[in-house]
């Protein structure tokens, strides 16, 4: 998530609303106006805030708006797609419902057609979808049936982890480190805080490395693996989506 941008996404928010037609937006225009456009109460009331609300975001108040709200706006002001992204981008939104959500499908996809071992990763690190080759390589985890691979709960809650990954304390750390700079400002979210919560609860490792505050940025690198008795060595890529940030799509090709 970005820093919201209050002064210009006020001015966007007013001037899009001028230049909303009332009548399309269900109002009667009967009589002059002394206005062109909406009127902040019927902005207000078509989002189901208060006048003051409208008021104070236009006139760049430090006023948080929710994606939800965001939602009500661009819908309010039927905003083109490329004129809801800017909305969102400018308050400090992902817009996951938007234009972002609808190339998810897609996104997902195209793991299948990579010739080395690849796999999505959402904020919480759940493993959204993985080619053949990355099944192979971790085979037991990605493959098991009725679960919601997580890459953290398979790292430090999974006997097979250790085995896997070679100078395994030294990744996990990594890991955590890795973590706590990508949830950044996520930290808070219900779904990352119960995450947070269960594997301190069932890792003493995970939950002396979580508290040392350690901060790193996932650079990728030299990934080894043990499989079979082989060391499987591999460099890892890892690939933020433009339009979906939340997600990681995460290559390992080998080195």
């Amino acid at each position: 998530m970005t820093t919201m941008n209050y002064r210009d996404l006020g001015l966007f928010i007013r001037k899009h609303r001028e230049r909303t037609n009332p009548e399309n937006a269900g109002f009667r225009s009967a009589g002059r106006r002394r206005t062109p456009g909406l009127r902040r109460e019927e902005l207000a009331q078509l989002c189901e805030v208060s006048p003051t609300w409208i008021t104070w975001l236009e006139q760049g108040r430090e006023v948080k708006a929710s994606s939800s709200m965001l939602e009500k706006l661009s819908n309010a002001l039927a905003l083109t797609r490329a004129e809801r992204r800017y909305l969102f981008t400018l308050a400090g939104k992902l817009d996951e419902e938007g234009e972002g959500g609808k190339t998810e499908g897609a996104l997902l996809e195209c793991v299948e057609f990579m010739s080395s071992p690849a796999y999505i990763l959402d904020r919480q690190w759940n493993v959204l979808s993985w080619n053949r080759q990355a099944a192979t390589l971790f085979e037991g985890w990605l493959d098991m049936e009725g679960t919601t691979p997580n890459l953290l709960r398979f790292t430090f809650l999974s006997p097979l982890a250790k085995n896997l990954i070679e100078n395994w304390e030294e990744r996990a750390k990594r890991l955590v480190a890795e973590f706590r700079a990508d949830c950044g400002l996520h930290a808070d979210e219900t779904e990352v805080q119960d995450l947070i919560s269960v594997l301190s609860e069932k890792s003493e490792f995970f939950a002396k490395s979580w508290k040392d505050y350690e901060v790193t940025a996932r650079e990728g690198g030299l990934r080894i693996f043990i499989r079979g008795g082989i060391r499987l060595s591999y460099l890892q890529t890892t690939f933020y989506p433009a339009l979906r940030r939340d997600l990681k799509l995460v290559l390992l090709l080998p080195a």
